[in-house]
């Protein structure tokens, strides 16, 4: 093997280095997996708003590793999710009961110091042009003429994916019917704050960052005809306000859709897609950065599992499992929320209605567990209530001290949370994967819209928070599940 191709080989190559990307890379990285990014910018610097908030489940998974101060820190708190109406999250149990507004650009800056610690090389001002994947490995063809060579190559390039185009996967869905203008610029006369409706749909102008204001328009007929321009937003907010308060000095200006799709699978054997490059959806609510977001954390353990040989290539196809029916859940309720954004009458009647029952407080914790990702749960069989669902953060009383669940969490490895008799689990065969924690924990457990649950005697925890196996004071099926999470025992 020659030099060149040494210098340019990585177990795993991901494409695109926003939040989707970085996040993977940084789960990859405390894994021990070499892992590049590539990405067509020439630094993290981000133009214009896009996704302003994290949920509280992503805000969550930060915390499991350790980073979510850095992040809640720089943004605002906010009591609310939103589906139609906005619903109260603040009884909700968990140490992070609210939507985090903070602007996508920072979101990424945080992110990407994470994954510089971490040590992770980004390929910058290139982008994968085409790949060429076999038995062992993927070529991968970048724009200034060079290749690297992957075990693995993550689509991360969002909703127009060459990834996902090149390898030829599927991306049915339905079509844009309302295209709405995103624009952030200055204006010379104090504008109307906040919400507008009117015969066309739901208008918006809030403060931006220095002085800045941030518009969101609905278009009067979908447009699809290339980057709209300031002329295009002064005549829409005309259309809308009567004025467009002497809009000026764009920062950012650009259009998006209702448009729907999920890609068919997120994985051709070796290339697996991630992020907007495996969904795309309308923004309502503010899930799509997040499900990304979620989708890098489900995937990074795994893969580097795969990477590392621990796990069969075939363990892949749980990230598939798991994922796809998540984001195909955010596509139903994000296109249920256009729908009611509508502005004839009888989309009023239906909206009236709805906001009676998400008046109803069980309906309402049930939407706001969807809504906050703290919902979730993953199909792993029958059992304890636990059983596929976010591990709380319960405070633990340890033979170190007191400390928190997610403390356990930070360097993304499984741990096996023993909660009854001291020393009762002996997992020799797979000390060197899994931690083995003896703790007392005197208060309740409580699950997102579910309530109370029994007190478990074991847990043990993927290294993305989610329960894969619940103890009721035996081992019972404790091997198998090991064994199918990570890896067969080691031989004595």
């Amino acid at each position: 093997m020659n030099a060149f191709l040494t210098k340019h080989e990585h177990a795993v190559v991901i494409a695109g280095g926003g939040p989707t990307g970085l996040m993977l890379a940084g789960e990859l990285a405390l894994a021990g997996v070499d892992v590049a990014i590539v990405e067509r910018r020439a630094s993290q610097d981000l133009v214009g708003s896009r996704a302003a908030g994290l949920h509280a489940r992503t805000l969550e998974l930060l915390d499991q590793r350790g980073i979510a101060d850095r992040f809640v820190s720089q943004g605002q708190r906010h009591p609310c999710v939103r589906f139609h109406i906005s619903l109260d999250i603040t009884d909700f149990p968990t140490r992070h009961n609210y939507v985090l507004g903070l602007w996508q650009n920072h979101t990424e800056r945080l992110l990407a110091e994470w994954v510089g610690e971490l040590a992770v090389p980004i390929y910058r001002e290139r982008e994968v042009t085409g790949f060429a994947q076999d038995d062992t490995g993927v070529d991968v063809a970048l724009s200034d003429g060079q290749s690297l060579r992957a075990e693995y190559l993550v689509g991360c390039d969002g909703g127009r994916s060459l990834i996902r185009k090149a390898a030829g996967i599927e991306f049915p869905g339905g079509d844009p019917t309302t295209s709405w203008l995103l624009a952030e610029a200055r204006m010379a006369a104090e504008p109307k704050w906040g919400f507008h409706e009117d015969a066309v749909g739901t208008h918006a102008i809030g403060k931006g960052e220095g002085g800045s204001v941030r518009v969101v328009l609905v278009e009067p007929q979908l447009r699809l005809d290339g980057e709209p321009t300031l002329r295009d937003v002064s005549e829409a907010l005309i259309a809308v306000y009567g004025t467009d308060y002497g809009i000026h000095s764009p920062v950012s200006i650009s259009r998006f859709t209702d448009m729907t799709r999920q890609a068919a699978t997120y994985r051709d054997r070796r290339v697996l897609l991630a992020g907007d490059a495996a969904h795309v959806h309308p923004p309502m609510g503010g899930q799509g950065l997040n499900i990304g977001v979620q989708d890098a954390v489900n995937l990074g353990w795994k893969l580097a599992q795969v990477v590392k040989r621990t796990s069969p290539e075939e363990f892949l196809d749980t990230y598939n499992a798991e994922r796809h029916p998540v984001a195909a859940r955010v596509l139903l309720n994000t296109m249920a929320q256009s729908a009611l954004r509508r502005s004839d009458e009888p989309t009023k009647a239906l909206g009236t209605i709805v906001s009676e029952l998400l008046g109803t407080d069980e309906s309402r914790r049930r939407v706001v567990a969807e809504m906050s990702g703290l919902g979730i749960h993953y199909d792993l069989g029958e059992g304890h209530p636990l059983l596929g669902r976010r591990m709380p953060d319960l405070d633990l009383v340890t033979a170190d001290g007191p400390l928190r669940v997610f403390t356990l969490l930070h360097e993304a490895r499984p741990v096996l949370l023993n909660l009854g008799e001291l020393g009762g689990f002996d997992l020799t065969s797979w000390e060197d994967r899994v931690q083995v924690v003896d703790a007392k924990h005197a208060g309740s457990w409580e699950l997102p819209a579910m309530g109370a649950v029994a007190a478990p005697a074991a847990v043990l925890i993927r290294p993305d928070g989610y329960v894969a196996w619940v103890g009721e004071g035996a081992q019972v099926g404790l091997a198998d599940v090991l064994t199918k999470w990570f890896g067969p025992p080691t031989a004595p």
